[in-house]
């Protein structure tokens, strides 16, 4: 008779296991770490090419150099030299009002002037779907906030300082708005020929300038150099306060408020792959323990071992293949429902992904199975046929299984190295991950040592004495059980930890119950009043503080622009003006790092590393003319999206006014407060301190809640993926064991014991194993979860005392529950049939 060809029987293979449900958890197993890091990696491509493909407009031009001054003529006249078309642009907040026979009331907004040629790169898009230039003379393009703030329709005038102006369209988007939802006032754009008879810019107004520059294509590499030489002369202090912009300065959010979402994005990728790697070894395992005898029979009628690897090969890769198809479907998927989370966060669209995410699909699917899957299996092919007559004959170690493995085990690592898209996250999740379950099983094995030696004493409940002498007496599974388990629970602590890290993080920058009003510029005699009428509406202000400007001439007597400062940020800030306070007291919401509270200077932990300060140094301010010098004697930590004032550098007072050497340094105040639902009340401040500035920002606070409410949906629908792949290792792990526990279940129930008896050993056993996993996740979760924060993600790390009783609690419901679902026929077959189960094994 012939033999069936190879196809034919790997084929014929497939089918029968495929209906048994031999290969559920390879399938999903694989699915999910493809389908993860699908999604991720799509999402991830796509924002970067759209970034990479739009930055010129998002930033306005080829190149932009913003300063708080015009350019100079040498500026203007290289640039018109080189050929290059220029745009120039001005920017700076005031109060825009309605026309006194409509209401008269008035809004800030972020007044911006620009040149007829406005904007060199994109379009404006205003309301109706219009694309647009700059406005035309005499007419004003505004935000709809300022048309529900004022109450005013299209074509009604708008009072901009001395100019009353035409109410002409509403903006949607504008190529170079900046820090879009983080600005604190809506947008009024006007012509540049308009901005004179404002008289809004004085000379002491304080004005953001933009000169945009775009270059042909031909004159990309001229724009570059030109780009090189500009940058020497800033540096040089030819042009002081200026900068030129890049696409993370220019759309800061785009880059900030994804970088730890699209992070962590990639932890639960990485997490969920590695996971899904664990849960494919258990099943591999399982699959090649099933079929033990089927090959040792094929090895009896003759079949060559290579005929049985070749059939096991094709078999897996067809499941792989398989797979690998239906988790880039559904990672495909996952990242359209992302980018509907994110909708409004992302302002362009997006272009069709490229083909790395697809490429890296692939890659992981095929060496997942090359790497944790294939080599169990091939061993069967080296089954001895002799294992027919002797049942404690198994698998012999087969050269070319390990030599799968290896080169799986490196292109999977390859891939998860290229999918995590940042050396530190990935090498400290995977590095972490492979510590983890070597430390995990070493724990386990002690643990279990310990068992055996500390016998649990006849006065225990039977089922007690049954559960821990079979625990014992198989202590190469129950290590191998207690490490899986383990590493699903750690991965899921980790993801459970960071995650509310992450969303606390973003949702503290904007608490619900914070400031939504603040108050600038009001004068000394005016703080008892204002904050009496404050108190006569029942609101108390969160912060009130004294508050002057100053400039930074000298670092322990040296002119700071003689200094070699490290980075482009500490020459901005050594070059603008300081908002600085004074007072007896550090601010509740700031944090001690080092040093006391005394006669000198408290700085900010960010300024004093930017500038290289130390406790001691003597820092020179000018303010009013007038020069002060005090040492640093505190540095301190400031959150600066806290949406409270804060301040980099503070002049200390004694406690004692009367003993203060300081002198009196001229001040306004700065307030915070939020403010009751009436809005009455802002109209009575605005009309009693007309000098002082009022900013409401309850919208701004109210979009980027929305906004970072999308990223964390987001984040939330990707972490179900590792929720799931963890689960996958939970019943692997228990399953892995179902036909050794058959055999006890047989031996035990001859011998008499009740179905009750064994049913308690069984719980016991899965809540002893899931418990001792638990406590071992949640202690390795706690240090690996506190080198992610800090290194990764730069949180600052929080200790959580209760992971590990809460890990362990998880881990004793997770395992009975899997164990039950994975191991619920092994109690219910008849005595019969699960003896003949246990003797044909």
């Amino acid at each position: 008779m012939q033999s069936p060809s190879l196809l034919r029987l790997a084929f014929k293979r497939l089918w029968r296991d495929a209906r048994a449900g031999e290969l559920r958890l390879l399938l999903i197993g694989v699915c999910l770490a493809v389908a993860a890091v699908t999604a991720v990696s799509l999402l991830v491509n796509r924002l970067e090419q759209g970034l990479l493909r739009d930055a010129a407009q998002l930033i306005g031009g080829d190149l932009v150099l913003t300063s708080d001054q015009p350019a100079p003529a040498w500026v203007r006249e290289q640039a018109r030299a080189q050929g290059f078309e220029a745009s120039e642009s001005a920017s700076f907040p005031s109060m825009a009002r309605a026309d006194d026979a409509q209401g008269g009331a008035s809004r800030l907004v972020a007044v911006k002037a620009v040149a007829p040629n406005y904007p060199l790169r994109g379009r404006v898009r205003l309301e109706g779907g219009r694309l647009a230039g700059a406005p035309p003379a005499g007419e004003v393009w505004v935000d709809r906030a300022v048309l529900d703030a004022l109450q005013l329709r299209l074509g009604d005038s708008l009072w901009l300082g001395e100019a009353r102006l035409k109410l002409g369209a509403v903006i949607e988007t504008e190529p170079d708005r900046g820090a879009g939802f983080l600005a604190f006032a809506p947008r009024v754009l006007l012509a540049q020929a308009d901005l004179a008879a404002t008289e809004l810019v004085q000379p002491a107004s304080r004005v953001g300038y933009r000169l945009a520059l775009v270059a042909t294509p031909q004159q990309s590499k001229s724009l570059a150099q030109w780009r090189e030489q500009l940058n020497t002369r800033i540096n040089k202090g030819e042009w002081r306060g200026a900068r030129i912009e890049t696409l993370e300065g220019g759309r800061p959010e785009l880059r900030q408020t994804l970088e730890r979402g699209t992070r962590f994005l990639s932890l639960v990728a990485l997490l969920a792959s590695l996971l899904a790697a664990v849960g494919v070894a258990l099943a591999a395992r399982d699959f090649a323990n099933r079929h033990v005898d089927e090959c040792a029979l094929l090895r009896v009628l003759g079949l060559s071992s290579a005929r049985i690897a070749g059939s096991y090969a094709i078999e897996l890769l067809v499941v792989g293949v398989a797979a690998t198809l239906l988790g880039g479907l559904l990672g495909l998927g996952v990242q359209a429902l992302l980018l509907v989370l994110l909708q409004g966060l992302v302002p362009v669209e997006l272009p069709g992904p490229g083909l790395q995410p697809f490429a890296l699909a692939a890659g992981l699917g095929l060496s997942l199975l090359l790497a944790f899957g294939l080599p169990p299996v091939l061993r069967l092919a080296q089954i001895s046929p002799l294992r027919v007559l002797r049942r404690e004959l198994g698998a012999k170690l087969n050269p070319l299984a390990a030599l799968v493995g290896v080169a799986g085990l490196a292109a999977w690592m390859a891939v998860l190295a290229l999918a995590a898209g940042d050396a530190t996250l990935g090498a400290l999740t995977i590095g972490g991950f492979v510590l983890a379950a070597a430390l995990l099983a070493l724990l386990a094995g002690l643990a279990l040592l310990l068992l055996r030696r500390v016998a649990v004493g006849p006065a225990a409940p039977p089922w007690l004495r049954l559960a821990t002498r079979q625990v014992a007496a198989r202590p190469a599974l129950a290590v191998a059980q207690v490490a899986a388990l383990g590493l699903g629970l750690l991965a899921l602590a980790l993801l459970v930890l960071l995650r509310t890290d992450l969303l606390e993080s973003w949702r503290l920058a904007t608490p619900a119950k914070g400031p939504d009003r603040f108050v600038v510029n009001l004068q000394p005699d005016q703080a008892e009043p204002f904050k009496a009428q404050l108190a006569a509406a029942g609101v108390h202000p969160l912060d009130w503080y004294p508050m002057f400007r100053g400039r930074l001439i000298a670092i322990n007597g040296q002119a700071v622009h003689e200094l070699k400062l490290g980075s482009d940020r500490a020459r901005r800030l050594v070059e603008r003006e300081f908002n600085l306070s004074h007072m007896s007291a550090m601010p509740a919401h700031n944090q001690v790092l080092e040093g006391r509270w005394g006669e000198g200077l408290s700085v900010e932990d960010g300024l004093m590393k930017e500038l290289g300060l130390k406790l001691g140094d003597r820092l020179t301010f000018e303010v009013a003319g007038q020069r002060h010098e005090l040492a640093v004697t505190q540095r301190r930590q400031v959150d600066w999206s806290s949406m409270r004032v804060n301040f980099f550098v503070i002049f200390q007072r004694s406690q004692d006014p009367q003993a203060s050497q300081q002198p009196e340094l001229p001040s306004t105040w700065i307030a915070t407060y939020r403010a009751p639902a009436d809005k009455t009340l802002d109209r009575q401040l605005a009309a009693r301190f007309p000098n002082a500035t009022l900013i409401d920002v309850s919208a701004q606070i109210s979009q980027v809640q929305g906004v970072l409410e999308q990223v964390a949906n987001a984040v939330q629908l990707l972490f179900l993926f590792t929720l799931a792949a963890g689960l996958v290792v939970l019943v692997g792990a228990l399953t892995a064991t179902r036909e050794a526990r058959l055999r006890d279940v047989a031996l035990m129930r001859a011998l008499g014991a009740s179905g009750a008896l064994l049913a308690r050993v069984q719980r016991a056993e899965l809540l002893g194993l899931g418990l001792l996993s638990g406590v071992l996740a949640g202690g390795l979760a706690l240090g690996i979860g506190a080198l992610l924060a800090v290194q990764v993600f730069e949180f600052s790390w929080r200790p959580q005392p209760w992971v590990p009783l809460g890990t362990a609690l998880a881990g004793a419901l997770l395992a009975g529950a899997a164990g039950y679902w994975g191991l619920r026929g092994v109690l219910r077959r008849p005595v019969v049939q699960t003896l003949r189960s246990a003797t044909q094994e």
